[in-house]
């Protein structure tokens, strides 16, 4: 079984920062592939950024020049620096993987989603 786990989310003031972490576990052959997402209250969940094992980054424009995303693929586990926050951030912030698992022979490619993380902004 594999999972990925959030945490870092928190109640932070605006121009803020704070730093999310997921960490995947289990079974893990491969992760090709991370991201963040985030929903806020009434809306649907949307991107804020990804990473690819290669290190390639892709962010939401809403977010571009205030948050970071990185990994340490030894550790298997993902970071979201989020500086210069807004009320607008507060979300429930969710971690996404891309994880591959070999049993035996046989390898599998799953798309993991972790609890979430609540991000709260005040002004």
């Amino acid at each position: 079984q594999v999972q990925v786990v959030e945490s870092g989310g928190g109640l932070v003031q605006a121009g803020g920062s704070l730093r999310l972490s997921c960490t995947a576990s289990g079974n893990i052959y491969s992760i090709n592939y991370m991201g963040w997402y985030r929903q806020a209250p009434g809306q649907q969940r949307e991107l804020v950024a990804t990473i690819t094992s290669g290190g390639s980054t892709n962010y939401a424009d809403s977010v571009t020049g205030r948050v970071t995303i990185s990994r340490d693929s030894a550790k298997n586990t993902m970071y979201l620096q989020m500086n210069s926050l807004k009320p607008e951030d507060t979300a429930v912030y969710y971690c996404n993987a891309e994880v591959s698992t070999l049993s035996g022979d046989i390898l599998r490619t799953l798309e993991i989603w972790g609890q979430g993380t609540l991000v709260t902004v005040s002004s």
